[in-house]
Order: C-alpha cells, then sequence, then structure tokens
C-alpha cells in the first residue's frame, strides 16, 4: 500500500505536472517555429499571423511562469499531496492523458513540415473559375490593372464581378498556378490552380483558368507550377471539374491561349487571398 501511495504521490507531485508545462511550452515553440520560419504561411490567412506569434509567447512564458511555482511549491506538496489523496476526481480523462496528447501533437508538429495542398485536393473539392458567396471582398479588385498585369486571382475577381467571357476575348494575360488535369477537358487543356485561404487550411478552395496549349499537356505534370503568357479567347468547355462520371455541363469559359510557358519552383507564399 505505501509504495503504491509513493507512485501516486510521484505521479501527482511530480510527472503530471512536467507534463503540463512541456505540453504547454511545446506548443508555445511550435507557434514561434511556425512564425520565424514562414511556415504559418501554408497554415493560416496573413491576418492572423500576429496573433499566432503572439500566442507563442504567451505559451512559452505561461509555462517557465507554471515551472517556478511549481518548483517553489514541490517541497510544500507533500500536505496537499495527502489530502488529495482522500478526495475523488471525476474527468473526462484520466490524469494526464490531456497532457500527453498535447504534448504528442506538438511533438508531432516539429517532425512533420506543412505543405502546400495538391491537384487531388484541388479535384476532390471542385476547381472553379469564380468565388464563393462566403468570400470576403469579392468586389474588390483593381479594374484599371493592364491586363497583362493581372494576377490569377484578379482575372478570378474581375470573372466574379463580370462574368460575360468575350468582354476579355483578345486580352493579353500572364498568370502562375500550378498544373491541373481534368478529366473532363481535352489533352491540350490544362486549369492553371490556386488555392484561396479565407481563414486557415481547412477552408482552402481552389480557384482556376482553363489553359490552352499547342501540345499535349502530358509534358507539364499535375502540381507542376507554370508561368503561362498568351492571349485570352472564349471556348465552350464541360465545366464539372470533378471526378462524376457521365456528367457533363458545357459552358462557354474564358481561356488563356498560351504562347510562352514557363516552369517555376513553388512560390514560398503559395496561396491567394
Amino acid at each position: 500500500m505505501n509504495a503504491a501511495l509513493k507512485s501516486k504521490r510521484l505521479a501527482t507531485q511530480f510527472i503530471f505536472p512536467c507534463l503540463d508545462i512541456l505540453g504547454i511550452l511545446a506548443w508555445g515553440l511550435l507557434l514561434l517555429k511556425y512564425s520565424f520560419t514562414g511556415e504559418l504561411r501554408l497554415l493560416i490567412h496573413p491576418n492572423y499571423f500576429g496573433l499566432v506569434s503572439f500566442t507563442g509567447v504567451v505559451l512559452v512564458v505561461l509555462s517557465l511562469v507554471r515551472a517556478w511555482q511549481w518548483s517553489r511549491r514541490f517541497a510544500r506538496r507533500q500536505r496537499e499531496a495527502e489530502i488529495q489523496d482522500t478526495v475523488s476526481h471525476i474527468t473526462l480523462l484520466p490524469t494526464g492523458v490531456g497532457s500527453i496528447l498535447l504534448l504528442v501533437t506538438a511533438i508531432l508538429g516539429f517532425a512533420i513540415a506543412p505543405t502546400v495542398f495538391s491537384s487531388n485536393v484541388a479535384l476532390q473539392r471542385g476547381v472553379s473559375n469564380t468565388l464563393p458567396a462566403t468570400q470576403l471582398q469579392t468586389q474588390s479588385f483593381q479594374g484599371n490593372i493592364k491586363p497583362e498585369e493581372r494576377s490569377l486571382m484578379d482575372w478570378i475577381r474581375i470573372l466574379n464581378a463580370y462574368p460575360e467571357p468575350d468582354a476579355y476575348a483578345g486580352q493579353k494575360a500572364k498568370i502562375t498556378g500550378f498544373v491541373v488535369h481534368p478529366e473532363n477537358l481535352p489533352d491540350n487543356y490544362i486549369l492553371l490552380t490556386r488555392f484561396v485561404l479565407t481563414c486557415c487550411a481547412v477552408d482552402v478552395y481552389p480557384v482556376a483558368l482553363p489553359v490552352r496549349l499547342e501540345g499535349s499537356r502530358a509534358q507539364y505534370p499535375q502540381d507542376t507550377w507554370l508561368e503561362v503568357q498568351g492571349i485570352m479567347e472564349t471556348d465552350t468547355l464541360n465545366a464539372n471539374t470533378q471526378n462524376f462520371k457521365g456528367t457533363e455541363s458545357f459552358k462557354r469559359q474564358l481561356v488563356l491561349v498560351a504562347e510562352s510557358v514557363k516552369t517555376i519552383p513553388t512560390p514560398a507564399d503559395p496561396y491567394s487571398y
């Protein structure tokens, strides 16, 4: 019995408090690591960068304060432990499990680096050339930008505001994005795609413009980042980019006829906002 009580007191006085402190410290350091390495841009909208960095600092300070408090109380915990041994506690998880989960997930965060979403995610979610109704400030684009200076997101915003493709036929364009090979389009078409981040990585959605190539799209594997320069035209294409066999929905769309295609590295900031 004495051995069991000593083991329980050791866990109560030393192991569980250390797990709590380490869990809080690990998450604070993880958030700061994401901030300093730039990986945070793969996870959340830039509007929240400051909040995440501040939270990381607060968690590190909190863990240090708790460690200092625990070290001061450690010598006096014997009487408290004896009293607590007679009291029953009801918790959702066994004592210490929550701290272990917190620590393990933080360690996994250090071990597994965030990655950019791929073409498979884009096809699963359905690529569109319009913004969803929940997108904030869909009207905020600069219509006076020269066509050849518009980004992919600028073109999407303009189409969202005025979706008549013939209005843009003949205009020059130079846009960047990653390659998606939709099954519904011919072999000489790709979708030049970017993910739009409104809050965090969970709610990203893909937007794209069709690009007509001179040859087969096989020369540009999926997920390759390209800079494409050419002329805008109107074409009638199958608008269904999701993998629903036998489902066709043809509509007139704005298409970039490629004159120059250049492979580029994955940008440090791959998402649009």
